[in-house]
This record gives C-alpha cells, sequence and structure tokens, in this order.
C-alpha cells in the first residue's frame, strides 16, 4: 500500500521542480498499467480506488485544475485478471 501512495504522490506532486504535477486521471492511468505491468498489487491498487482516499488527498493537496473527472469503474474494468501462479483457466476451480 505504501509503493501505492508513494506513486500517486509522486506522479501528482506540483512542488518538484523537475516536471509538472499530472492531472489525476492520467495519474490514475497509469497506475493501472503499472498494475497490469505488475509492479503494484491489484487488489491494494482496487482498494485504494475505491476507498476514495485518492480523492480526499487530491481535494486537499493538489490545484483544482488538477483534479478532474476519474470514472473508477472505467479504471477497474482496465485492470488486467490477476495472475495466480500454477492456476490457469483451465485448471481454476469452478
Amino acid at each position: 500500500m505504501l509503493a501505492i501512495a508513494d506513486v500517486f504522490e509522486a506522479l501528482t506532486a506540483i512542488d518538484r521542480p523537475y516536471k509538472p504535477g499530472k492531472l489525476l486521471s492520467e495519474a490514475l492511468g497509469i497506475m493501472v498499467s503499472m498494475v497490469n505491468e505488475h509492479h503494484l498489487d491489484r487488489e491494494l491498487f482496487i482498494l485504494f480506488l475505491q476507498s476514495g482516499v485518492w480523492l480526499d488527498y487530491a481535494q486537499t493537496y493538489l490545484d483544482p485544475e488538477k483534479t478532474d473527472n476519474v470514472n473508477v469503474s472505467a479504471l477497474v474494468a482496465k485492470l488486467k485478471p490477476q495472475h495466480v501462479e500454477g492456476v490457469t483457466p483451465e485448471t481454476s476451480p469452478a
């Protein structure tokens, strides 16, 4: 969970002299890609999205022009199914 919070903060931070903070939707879209590439935990990221903690943070710390609309359901739909070692669709229990 700390990795998710750290990546989110790094992507949206406005106090970095070397880059502007990303739009909220842009940052979360990048994080979806990171989950799909197995850099972030899928289930924890879903919890992060559904809890709304990202929105609380954005409303408190981000410039209003960086807090665009985000469709959480659409982001979750873009996540690839979680791969469980040794379980394939053919061998998974019904």
